[in-house]
């Protein structure tokens, strides 16, 4: 070694071997949007649906409303019904349009088994699509 001057080394050689890093990078990037975006594209089903003259929209279904309030005592659309009478109106109905839906609202302090009660009253009718109402729960206040 002499003074002043530094040794030289060989030069570098070039590296030929292909980083794979920033490759796999990439596609795990690629692989996290298409995991978060895919459910979004399933559940927006777009059609062109073809026209027709003959086509009407269906009608809305009807709907009665049965109420069984704390007392065990049952409404019909809001008017008071002993089990008989009720019977026979939901019969009525039924025979106009055996598709109509009962929206049950029940009291939470009514035993079960006056809702089931109510319920076989409007199945041996012939009303089986029932529907059960409730308040959603009302939320925490956090501030």
């Amino acid at each position: 070694m002499a003074f002043g001057r530094l040794e030289r080394s060989r030069t570098d050689v070039p590296i030929s071997d292909i980083n794979v890093t920033p490759l796999v990078d990439v596609m795990l990037v690629l692989l996290v949007i298409f995991i978060l975006t895919a459910p979004l594209l399933t559940s927006a089903i777009r059609l062109e649906l073809p026209k027709a003259d003959g086509v009407q929209a269906g009608e809305a279904p009807l709907a009665v409303t049965l109420v069984v309030n704390a007392q065990g005592q049952v409404f019909l659309n809001d008017k008071l019904m002993p089990l008989p009478a009720l019977a026979n109106q939901l019969k009525a109905i039924a025979a106009q349009r055996p598709d109509t839906e009962v929206q049950l609202r029940a009291d939470q302090a009514v035993p079960y088994g006056r809702v089931v009660e109510v319920m076989g009253v409007a199945q041996k009718a012939g009303l089986s699509r029932i529907g059960f109402v409730a308040d959603p729960p009302r939320a925490a206040s956090g501030s």
